[in-house]
């Protein structure tokens, strides 16, 4: 992935081509990978209920079609495909070593682990996200030592092979005000935390909005275009006229090395004037379009860019730190996004330090909270409602909740008409 980036980075036509790689990537899922098109959500529904199993050749089409995506300029991340990687080896083994259902479970589980604790350096929270992400409000720990292990051993192979992690600092912020007559009490600084909980707010509401739009822009393309190998083509031809439009190509790919000097990606976010007011929205725009229109890759990376341009544009109107509200923003609309606030909490420990531990839990909890009950991943199952009896209680997935949130709207929607019809 790293040489397929640099090398658009030295021949940047090759972004013109994205409508031509989305056709290739159509027609190879068509040809040889169509039971793996699912991707991370096939995984997921077969730990939830075996059934076809996840196939072998998941793990090498979707790092072909990865690549690909980001050779020719698509916004996509790597998450997704390093878990599909593990997913596909682990059933391999399972079917190998002739395991039951409860334990291929486990062993797919622990796949999950291993890809995300190796491609980004965490291997405590590929434990913990691999457990995390199957339910809304339940944890089940009979796979909590394989996932731990996968994870560590993952990342110590990476290590290995002498493969570096992107770090990222947070500079020191600034003491708190002694004057406040309850400082002398309180170990933290309320006021900060009072920003970080308006911040959290709006990092859950762009969670949701990626979310939606992500699923949205899929599922309108299914619907209006009749033929489906049109579809990466429009959403190629979407991307260089995007690209066209703001003038610069720093939305494209994983937005984590800097195509030129000044780019925004996600470590200028960590600083003062490192991102344009907008950023995170123009990248939500690129990766939605790139990933509803069949492009490969994953989320996750995308949404650490998101997030941490957000928290930069934030920090700059609420007069708060800017590292702090970066790595803020880096954990919480992933967290929102994939409704996993413990293992980003982690995350945030893992990358950043546990200086600002009471920082990332509160971010991480309250941006999950307001995400509401979506995600990018469908498969997703709603065990405990994040508000009780509330409208979405009886929903089984966050599929399921999605489709009762469209039947929801347009009921009002068609009810608002004819009020108005009739005024």
């Amino acid at each position: 992935m790293n040489l397929a980036i640099h090398y658009r980075f030295d021949h940047t036509y090759l972004l013109y081509l994205l409508p031509v790689a989305g056709l290739l990537i159509h027609f190879l899922y068509q040809s040889v990978g169509k039971s793996s098109e699912k991707g991370n959500n096939l995984i997921m529904d077969e730990i939830h209920q075996p059934g076809g199993g996840v196939p072998k050749r998941m793990a090498p089409i979707v790092l072909f079609a990865t690549v690909i995506t980001h050779l020719f300029g698509g916004s996509a991340g790597r998450e997704g495909t390093a878990v599909q990687i593990g997913g596909s080896i682990a059933q391999m083994f399972g079917k190998w070593f002739r395991l039951n259902q409860r334990d291929t479970g486990i062993v797919l589980t622990a796949g999950i682990a291993a890809g995300f604790g190796a491609v980004f350096g965490t291997p405590l929270t590929g434990a913990i996200f691999a457990l995390e992400v199957l339910a809304i409000g339940k944890i089940k720990y009979d796979a909590l030592l394989p996932c731990l292990i996968a994870g560590t051993v993952g990342d110590i192979t990476v290590s290995a092979w002498k493969i570096h992690h992107t770090h990222y600092h947070i500079d020191a912020i600034p003491p708190m005000d002694q004057s406040f007559w309850l400082s002398q009490y309180i170990p933290f600084d309320l006021l900060l935390l009072g920003k970080i909980i308006i911040a959290s707010i709006a990092f859950g509401l762009a969670s949701f909005i990626f979310a939606e739009m992500a699923h949205r822009i899929k599922n309108v393309m299914v619907a209006s275009v009749s033929k489906k190998w049109l579809i990466p083509v429009i959403g190629g031809c979407v991307i260089i006229l995007l690209t066209f439009i703001n003038g610069k190509p720093d939305y494209l790919s994983l937005g984590v090395d800097p195509e030129y000097q000044g780019a925004v990606t996600i470590q200028s976010a960590f600083h003062a004037g490192g991102s344009d007011p907008w950023s995170w929205l123009w990248k939500t725009v690129y990766t939605t379009v790139t990933l509803g229109t069949g492009f490969k890759g994953g989320e996750v990376t995308p949404l650490f860019y998101i997030g941490a341009t957000l928290g930069n544009t934030l920090s700059d109107l609420m007069n708060a730190p800017v590292g702090l509200f970066a790595a803020l923003g880096f954990i919480a609309v992933f967290s929102g996004a994939t409704n996993t606030p413990l293992a980003c909490t982690l995350m945030g420990i893992e990358l950043f330090g546990g200086e600002y531990t009471l920082y990332y839990a509160v971010a991480c909890f309250t941006a999950y909270f307001f995400s509401g009950h979506s995600g990018i991943y469908s498969a997703q199952r709603i065990e405990v409602p994040k508000i009780f009896d509330s409208y979405f209680s009886s929903d089984g997935s966050l599929s399921e909740a999605g489709k009762r949130r469209e039947h929801f709207l347009k009921h009002h929607i068609s009810r608002y008409r004819k009020m108005i019809k009739k005024k």
